[in-house]
């Protein structure tokens, strides 16, 4: 399995910090959070001399797009619009360091309702496939991401996020901690066109982001996953939860 971690556990450090530590401990991969100060639209506006660091490292670079405060699947349009700009300045970020794949959440609902719920899912695939053409007419591979078990979110369970793949013309990015919260997360490794996988462990119940081998996730199931990005909050769990996958893989 190719290994990287999400930049949450190295969260206010600069790009090139970044850089530095995951060539430093031998990562292949990275996965950028774009929160905060590394928001696409600030750094596309005001920081693109810092861009440049990116040539330096042979690191294959994600980028996970903002997701606090959007909703592709928003019943308000003009938080649909807003989402669909967000995710197109993320794409155009990608293009700007050479980044494989943008990541994004496909969005929920804020109302326990089942029509509601239909009304929102239409809409999340109409802003995901323009998202998805955005993306591919820029050479980057747009890709969309499980969500936990709960009724509030879109592609909450394998069928669903597959539905949404096929529709969009996207790729998926399986998280294995939101898997776990199902009841069946074997059924996400069936998932097609899957280009990478989030890895953290909970207790099956609530998305805790925990090391892994500190929950209740079968980690055989890691035996069945090429490329894995390490999602947790902090860098020596990070190097912790890699030193388990070497023992099980």
């Amino acid at each position: 399995m190719k290994i990287g971690f999400s930049t949450l556990a190295l969260f206010m450090k600069s790009f090139e910090d970044m850089l530095d530590q995951a060539w430093g401990d031998g990562f292949d991969l990275m996965e950028i959070l774009c929160e905060g100060p590394y928001w696409p639209r600030n750094i596309l506006e005001n920081g693109l001399k810092e861009l440049e660091i990116f040539q330096s490292y042979d690191i294959t670079i994600f980028l996970h797009s903002p997701t606090i405060d959007l909703n592709p699947a928003s019943i308000n349009p003009g938080i649909r619009e807003e989402s669909r700009l967000q995710l197109r300045e993320t794409v155009d970020l990608a293009a700007e360091i050479d980044a494989q794949t943008v990541t994004t959440h496909p969005g929920l609902i804020r109302r326990q309702d089942p029509h509601v719920r239909k009304f929102a899912l239409e809409h999340a695939i109409e802003t995901l496939t323009l998202c998805t053409d955005y993306a591919k007419d820029r050479g980057i591979n747009f890709s969309v991401e499980n969500m936990p078990h709960r009724f509030s979110y879109i592609c909450n369970s394998a069928p669903e996020l597959q539905k949404v793949i096929n529709e969009c013309g996207c790729g998926a990015t399986v998280d294995m901690g939101h898997a776990n919260t199902s009841k069946n997360p074997e059924d996400f490794l069936k998932i097609r066109n899957t280009f990478y996988y989030h890895l953290s462990d909970n207790d099956g119940v609530k998305d805790q982001h925990l090391p892994l081998g500190e929950g209740k996730m079968d980690l055989k199931l890691l035996n069945n996953i090429d490329k894995g990005i390490i999602e947790l909050n902090n860098y020596e769990n990070v190097l912790k939860s890699r030193e388990l996958i070497k023992t099980i893989t």
